[in-house]
């Protein structure tokens, strides 16, 4: 069999909760980005002006990728690094994900991170949080769209996930 049971074992024994912290609905190269912080035990993210940059630089061609104008942005403090994630929703009930990854404290060296690359634990709990919230206030909601996004801008996480 080729279960790591060990390594399961040492991921089991150091998992830990992290908190969430929302920093607010910005409007970023023509979309409303719901931004995020996630926090490791003894980090912080104080803004996310750094990935609103680099959010900004990545949604400026979103268009291409079929962009509907509307994202969820992570910046996770991380124990081994930092990393920024930028989620856009797309046509056809669809999604687009780009991650970049860089070393702690150090946004200048955020870069793509490499193919094939996804969220991990804790940033997949935010972004189940908000697929749920896209759901029921935007595509299942009522009123006018504007409605529904401003109800979607409202129904932040925040707190811990596991």
């Amino acid at each position: 069999m080729a279960v790591d049971e060990v390594a399961l074992k040492v991921l089991a024994d150091t998992h830990h909760a992290r908190a969430v912290r929302p920093f607010g609905v910005h409007e970023v190269a023509g979309h409303l980005v719901k931004a995020y912080g996630i926090e490791a035990p003894g980090r912080a993210v104080e803004d996310v002006a750094a990935g609103l940059s680099i959010a900004e630089a990545h949604l400026a061609g979103a268009a291409l990728r079929g962009s509907l104008g509307v994202a969820v942005l992570l910046v996770h403090a991380g124990g081994d690094g930092d990393y920024v994630l930028v989620h856009t929703w797309i046509e056809g009930d669809m999604s687009d994900l780009a991650v970049f990854v860089g070393p702690v404290g150090g946004p200048e060296g955020l870069r793509p991170g490499r193919q094939g690359l996804a969220p991990c634990v804790w940033e997949a709990a935010v972004f189940a949080y908000e697929r749920d919230a896209w759901v029921r206030h935007v595509l299942d909601g009522d009123g006018e769209i504007g409605e529904r996004l401003a109800a979607w801008s409202a129904d932040v996480l925040e707190g811990e996930v596991r």
